[in-house]
């Protein structure tokens, strides 16, 4: 299988993207390429959904993102003696290692 992507930001955030590429050739990959914008022009087309359905579905999506985001940050991050847990969801648990070589942390499903 060969995939191809197209990174429509920088790198990073020292790296704004702008430089080596314009914002035209970032619009017409975009337009042409983009996944979630091909399939979204199929289901309109196909009247599988209207304009207005894909709306709610991004809006309600942008909320669910927001939401978890906002979890995350606001959640208290968990002990160090928890660093290996829920790494994998059906295995007995094995001995990870942390930052010091010397401490070994158990994961737990």
């Amino acid at each position: 299988m060969e995939l191809q992507t197209y990174r429509y930001h920088g790198h990073s955030m020292s790296d704004p993207g702008v430089s080596y590429r314009t914002r035209e050739e970032i619009q017409e990959v975009r337009s042409k390429s983009d996944p979630i914008m091909l399939l979204k022009d199929r289901m309109v087309n196909s009247n599988l959904a209207s304009v207005e359905e894909l709306k709610e579905i991004d809006v309600e999506v942008r909320k669910e993102i927001e939401d978890a985001a906002q979890f995350a940050t606001a959640d208290p991050e968990p002990p160090l003696e928890e660093l290996g847990y829920h790494i994998y969801s059906s295995d007995p648990p094995f001995e990870v290692r942390g930052a010091n070589q010397w401490i070994k942390f158990k994961s737990v499903s």
